[in-house]
């Protein structure tokens, strides 16, 4: 079979990472190989914004006021991983391609970015959360009006692939006869 079959197998959410993570070149490649998507009338409605560093303290500053809580813990969940991509829906006008459709295509850059760098070698995990929608997350990454998040990718090394030598936890199979079905007669 193919390579994205095999990478879609074999993907997994690393809630653990390591202090490495891709350069903003290596990223960038990365983003580039975006362009194929799949996007209705070529809108390319999404960004990414990355954190690195202190700006990662801002998002978790933005979490604790959005959540009324303690900013330690906030700020330590935004540090669980060297480098945060905030993935951004940013619609454009069109009365051809609806705002479902243009956050569908947002979607599926970050899905098609986790597994880029899946197979590139990082570890990843999409965060989201009923912050990322909040005014406090909102002001924080300087979103325009219009825009909105879908929510984090956290990156960073993995010391252990996730077990791939046979150790992996098996996902559960789907069930295609309710995943997969024909139209009714």
């Amino acid at each position: 079979m193919s390579g994205a079959l095999d990478a879609l197998r074999r993907r997994r959410s690393h809630s653990k990472v390591t202090g490495a993570a891709p350069t903003h070149e290596e990223l960038a490649e990365l983003v580039a190989a975006l362009a194929s998507l799949a996007d209705h009338s070529g809108l390319r409605p999404w960004r990414l914004i990355e954190l690195r560093g202190e700006d990662r303290d801002r998002l978790g500053e933005a979490l604790a006021e959005a959540e009324g809580k303690d900013r330690e813990k906030y700020v330590a969940k935004a540090r669980r991983a060297p480098l945060v991509l905030a993935v951004v829906v940013s619609p454009v006008e069109s009365r051809k391609v609806p705002a479902w459709e243009q956050e569908a295509v947002a979607s599926g850059a970050a899905h098609l970015l986790e597994l880029l760098l899946d197979e590139a070698g990082w570890g990843v995990m999409w965060r989201t959360g009923l912050q990322a929608r909040s005014g406090p997350v909102h002001r924080a990454h300087r979103l325009a009006p219009e825009e909105y998040l879908l929510g984090w990718l956290y990156i960073g090394g993995v010391e252990d692939r996730g077990g791939r030598g046979g150790k992996d936890k098996p996902r559960a199979p789907l069930d295609l006869s309710k995943h997969l079905t024909a139209l009714e007669p």
